[in-house]
């Protein structure tokens, strides 16, 4: 049986009593071999103010099963997840910002939407959005040089502007449309988008891939979404495509089609700009 995290709605929708509440350091390694009142007792941070996990959430189950179950609103909770190493945390809701910051390892599954900066940061492990996520989404903190580098991310809605920007490794999978410029600087890594994708996709990427597996490219026509500074390639059937759409399907990633793996595929070289090494892949209309 897990731990058991029952927010109390009143305290964490009520502006008067908690706007802001950051839970960094609630992880299923460091709650492990702890006694439920030690955990009652962890600091938390309530609008800059230190108050304890037992002020804001009933406290419940077996913390030594490396898994935590968290029940009711999360969305003004944040940093739930951050610098993961291991074990299990589902969210049977929505959360707050930059969960998953800085993962390194587990598995955080949101059953509910992500607010902005979900995994920004993260070196490994795995995340699952069932919902959608705001912006910046897998990308960089202000002030890093690159963002996700390691691990997979999959958001089955859609995300806000900047998913994925400087990527540097992993793979991030979109289930709906995104905002503004995914793939933003791309360094490296995996990007891949069911649903329409937003303007200036892959602007200044460097390396790596961007799939768009609900875009049709009419043979050579150039789409709005890519860049101008874009080269048109070849149009072919990439064996890594039928690869990359197996371990979608065995991720339990249904958002994507599995007849579009079959291709051909349109490939677009680019940021022209930051040394054209980076592509685009969108089916073709045949």
């Amino acid at each position: 049986m897990p731990l058991f995290l029952t927010a109390r709605i009143q305290s964490l929708n009520d502006n008067r009593v908690c706007r802001h509440l950051s839970v960094r350091g609630l992880l299923p390694e460091v709650v492990t071999k702890q006694s439920l009142s030690d955990i009652k007792r962890m600091p938390v941070l309530c609008d800059n103010r230190t108050l304890r996990l037992g002020d804001f959430f009933d406290v419940d189950g077996n913390p030594d099963d490396n898994h935590i179950e968290c029940i009711g609103d999360f969305s003004r909770v944040h940093f739930l997840g951050a610098g993961m190493q291991s074990g299990t945390i589902i969210v049977q809701g929505n959360v707050g910002r930059h969960a998953g910051e800085q993962m390194r390892g587990g598995k955080l599954l949101v059953k509910g939407s992500a607010a902005d900066w979900l995994a920004c940061g993260m070196q490994g492990g795995d995340i699952h959005v069932y919902g959608d996520a705001a912006d910046n989404a897998v990308g960089s903190l202000p002030g890093d040089r690159h963002g996700m580098t390691g691990g997979r991310v999959l958001i089955h809605g859609s995300v806000g502007g900047l998913s994925g920007s400087r990527m540097r490794r992993g793979l991030l999978a979109i289930g709906g449309n995104t905002g503004e410029a995914p793939g933003f600087e791309l360094l490296a890594g995996t990007i891949v988008i069911a649903g329409q994708p937003g303007p200036h996709t892959g602007l200044g990427m460097r390396r790596g891939s961007i799939v768009l597996s609900g875009s049709i490219t009419h043979c050579g026509e150039n789409i709005d979404y890519i860049p101008l500074t874009f080269i048109e390639g070849a149009i072919w059937r990439p064996p890594f495509m039928g690869l990359l759409g197996k371990q979608l399907a065995n991720l339990g990633f249904p958002s994507i089609r599995n007849t579009a793996w079959t291709g051909p595929w349109q490939q677009w070289h680019g940021d022209t700009l930051t040394g054209c090494r980076g592509e685009i892949m969108t089916l073709v209309n045949t």
